[in-house]
């Protein structure tokens, strides 16, 4: 079978194999210099991924062959931490100014590939994540904190435990790091996020059928504000702004820049076409179409008239020069509106509702079901 694209089994030609990490990797960056020769020795710098969103930068001392999808043990403070290799080569340096690391010594080591053992005690940390986040969550609550723990993620040897947790304002959480210190016996460190932050760690599905993009390849969050509903021309309806977070949608952000760019090609919202028969001022727009829908009312639809942009700055200047135009329309005629074409025009659509009729075959049935025929008359008799 003929295909566009292969992926090959070595790192030779088409598309590489080697590139392309696990799906249920988030924030999976595809390796596109993996097939180049020398990629892996311009730099020791790995990038090790951990659990949802969290990501750290590794030097590679021991020279291991690693490869995307590799399980490794990796320095951490104190212990250490088991994550999967998600990018090798030079793009890792790219990906650390990206991240905006610029102190060396967040730049850890890499230990080695990980053991059996390693992967027992990481099972064994990660099996009480949810019973340990309930119980922190009542601490908390018992403290009257204005907060909530919405994950915990413990390290790969079980001796440091994260916190993430959500809070509108400043909270003081001194008190709680020594009780939740008591009650699991781990080294803590709380992290705050935001509710987008808490959404992308979640999962889910949004409202247009896909999964959410925090969840899978944002890896960085822009403020989002509603002039960008406002230049899009989308409804200020909250219900439908609002994400899966309770925020307004990141997907908001990103056509704004289309619309703007194709809405400086349109006049002015305030200028008015004069004709012959009237003034007539901008109704409503379609920025994408370039069309601009005019009526005759300022604030009521009457006499709509739609045309295109560049026949509104041909009006526009016509204005300029003292003259009017017969109509908005190109010549003074009216454009006819392209509808279209309805191909079941002259189709019965009926014909599906029609249902065939099985004649029963009186001849396969027993003599005794069959139901005598009356003929015509009063019980089979004739009329006198």
């Amino acid at each position: 079978m003929d295909t566009k694209f292969k992926i090959w089994q070595g790192c030779d030609r088409g598309l590489c194999r080697c590139a392309v990490g696990r799906q249920d990797r988030q924030l999976n960056t595809y390796d596109w210099l993996a097939d180049v020769p020398g990629n892996d020795e311009d730099t020791d710098l790995v990038e090790v991924q951990f659990k949802n969103t969290r990501k750290g930068y590794y030097h590679n001392v021991n020279k291991l062959e690693l490869k995307k999808g590799d399980v490794v043990a990796v320095e951490s403070s104190p212990g250490h931490d088991i994550g999967v290799v998600t990018l090798t080569g030079r793009l890792v340096k790219l990906q650390i100014k990206k991240a905006n690391i610029k102190s060396p010594d967040d730049i850890k080591r890499i230990y080695r590939i990980a053991r059996k053992t390693d992967m027992d005690k990481y099972y064994e940390a990660k099996a009480r994540e949810h019973a340990t986040m309930i119980e922190s969550r009542q601490i908390a609550k018992g403290l009257g904190l204005d907060m909530k723990i919405g994950d915990v993620e413990y390290q790969g040897d079980g001796n440091k435990a994260i916190f993430y947790y959500i809070a509108d304002e400043r909270v003081d959480f001194r008190q709680l790091i020594k009780d939740l210190a008591a009650a699991f016996h781990v080294r803590i460190e709380m992290k705050q996020i935001g509710a987008r932050q808490e959404a992308g760690r979640i999962g889910g599905t949004g409202p247009c059928g896909r999964e959410l993009c925090c969840a899978t390849w944002i890896k960085s969050f822009s403020s989002v504000s509603t002039t960008a509903a406002r230049v899009q021309d989308i409804s200020l309806n909250p219900t439908k702004l609002a994400g899966m977070c309770a925020k307004l949608k990141c997907c908001m952000n990103y056509e704004v820049d289309t619309y703007m760019e194709a809405a400086k090609k349109l006049p002015s919202r305030d200028t008015v076409l004069q004709t012959l028969d009237n003034d007539y001022y901008q109704f409503k727009t379609d920025i994408l179409a370039g069309l601009i829908t005019y009526s005759t009312g300022k604030r009521v639809a009457a006499n709509l008239e739609t045309i295109s942009a560049e026949r509104a700055w041909e009006v526009i200047a016509m204005n300029k020069k003292g003259e009017k135009p017969l109509s908005l329309q190109d010549g003074g005629k009216a454009k006819e509106e392209k509808k279209p074409i309805d191909l079941l025009a002259d189709a019965d659509i009926s014909r599906f509702d029609k249902v065939k009729k099985k004649r029963k075959n009186r001849k396969n049935k027993p003599a005794e079901n069959r139901r005598p025929r009356q003929k015509n008359g009063n019980n089979g008799q004739k009329d006198s």
